[in-house]
């Protein structure tokens, strides 16, 4: 769906993107991550042909975005952190302004999209009297108007209360799940994603510094396992269980220190032969802890 080798991009003879390489396959959900001015808005401005790289290549859809981008912006949508929509005008009358522009005005297209985000009921409605969230629904539904393969999101939860965030999440996945539409989440917010991306790019002062699935970043990066238990044991050695280094969080929480996943369950047998165990938990797998993994921080 995706590939990008070796670009580059600069604006007045500084670098923002250098060197960067990698690929999507189509109908995942990939995570571009990292911090504010890491690349990601550039990056995606890259793939849509709106700026050209300075150097390297990418095909994005068979297209070329340097030559090809309005075949590109055709078959992609894209939601931006601004909701981009005209509040004295209803949610209905939005979606059928922005389908015309898009050449794609179907009024069963918009009737599906307004159910698929569940807002059919608040069609008539103006858009300025909205909440946040559900301007953000409407916002994905725009973007979905001309039935895109590939869905571009720049920061699509900022500004949401929890509530909202989930909203946004349920709603991608049954996207791609329904339509097979490959997605590109760029976000800063890490724990969000965890759920819902299949693998991630970690943008950090323009390189990207590691990618993968989440199962591989912690094959690679969780060299120890911090297990929070749950449960009536009471050690009499402070300091280690049978050879498990513990520290001990309140009267029933036990954390331990593991050198492996591979531990756990011969842990937990041992614990419950003296005592019971409520719950079991690795702390430390976590998307953002992997992230200050891997960019060589501690992580609290």
């Amino acid at each position: 769906m995706i590939e990008a080798f070796h670009v580059s991009k600069a604006f007045n003879g500084r670098s923002i993107l250098k060197d960067v390489s990698f690929t999507i396959r189509e109908g995942s959900i990939i995570g571009l991550l990292g911090p504010n001015g890491a690349g990601k808005t550039t990056m995606i401005r890259l793939l849509n042909g709106v700026i050209e790289a300075t150097s390297g290549k990418m095909k994005v859809m068979e297209y070329d975005p340097k030559t090809q981008g309005d075949e590109i912006r055709k078959r992609a949508g894209i939601v931006t952190e601004s909701a981009a929509l005209y509040h004295d005008l209803s949610a209905w009358d939005n979606l059928v302004f922005f389908s015309k522009i898009y050449n794609a005005y179907d009024p069963e297209q918009i009737t599906h999209l307004l159910e698929q985000f569940e807002m059919i009921d608040k069609k008539d409605q103006l858009v300025g009297t909205f909440s946040t969230g559900m301007k953000k629904r409407i916002t994905l539904a725009k973007a979905l108007l001309h039935k895109p393969k590939l869905l571009f999101l720049d920061e699509p939860t900022n500004g949401l209360d929890p509530e909202g965030i989930n909203d946004v999440i349920h709603y991608l996945k049954k996207v791609n799940e329904e339509e097979q539409i490959t997605i590109i989440i760029c976000s800063h917010v890490l724990h969000q994603l965890e759920t819902i991306c299949d693998s991630f790019l970690f943008l950090q002062g323009g390189q990207i510094i590691e990618k993968g699935t989440r199962s591989e970043l912690e094959d690679k990066y969780l060299t120890e396992v911090t297990l929070l238990v749950e449960t009536g044991l009471q050690p009499s050695d402070p300091n280690t269980y049978k050879g498990f280094t513990f520290v001990r969080k309140d009267l029933y929480s036990i954390e331990f220190k593991l050198a492996s996943k591979n531990e756990i369950s011969s842990l937990l047998k041992e614990i419950l032969s003296e005592s019971w165990i409520h719950s079991s938990e690795i702390t430390n797998r976590s998307l953002e802890a992997l992230y200050f993994k891997i960019r060589g921080e501690k992580y609290e």
